[in-house]
């Protein structure tokens, strides 16, 4: 009975399964993924608490202010890593609630252009100082050199998995 109530008192996260013997790959591995559920959960929690937007809607946002000139479906769907489908539905809640809109693209009819609207920009710009306030947050247990380190090393990971897709040809989900 004790070691069940143990384990049910023990965090539920991807590395709980893991050992000091198992490999040292898989352990950093599973720190990355329970890290990043960790860190999403927050974010996710908090955009909702402070603006009652979603965090996909919020990325979106984001995109369009970062583009300025507006960005084609398309462009957004792989700026967000999601389908089309997933876009299109995001886009029509944005359009219903006046944050953002959608024309046909000037250089291609089939395609369409979204920008954010006036409403969008100052909703967006007024999230814009909270939320960096809310990030900053979530990592203040960590100093300004220990950060530095983080974001090198996540880099040097970053341009590790980058080469093995480039040496190994695209990944089989983007055939």
């Amino acid at each position: 009975m004790m070691a069940v109530s143990a384990a049910l008192a023990a965090p539920h996260d991807r590395e709980t399964a893991l050992t000091k013997d198992d490999r040292l790959d898989l352990r950093v591995w599973f720190r990355l993924l329970t890290c990043a559920t960790l860190i999403e959960r927050s974010v996710r929690q908090g955009l909702r608490e402070e603006f009652g937007i979603t965090l996909p809607k919020f990325d979106l946002l984001s995109q369009l202010d970062r583009a300025g000139e507006g960005l084609t479906m398309g462009e957004l769907s792989r700026r967000l890593m999601v389908t089309n489908g997933n876009v299109t539905g995001l886009i029509d809640r944005l359009v219903a609630e006046g944050l953002v809109a959608r024309q046909p693209a000037p250089h291609d009819r089939r395609a369409h252009l979204v920008r954010l609207t006036p409403a969008g920009k100052q909703a967006f710009d007024a999230m814009i100082p909270k939320h960096q306030d809310f990030i900053a947050e979530r990592f203040d247990g960590l100093s300004r050199a220990e950060l530095a380190e983080l974001h090198r090393l996540l880099g040097k990971l970053k341009t590790s998995f980058e080469a093995f897709e480039n040496q190994n040809g695209k990944r089989k989900d983007e055939k």
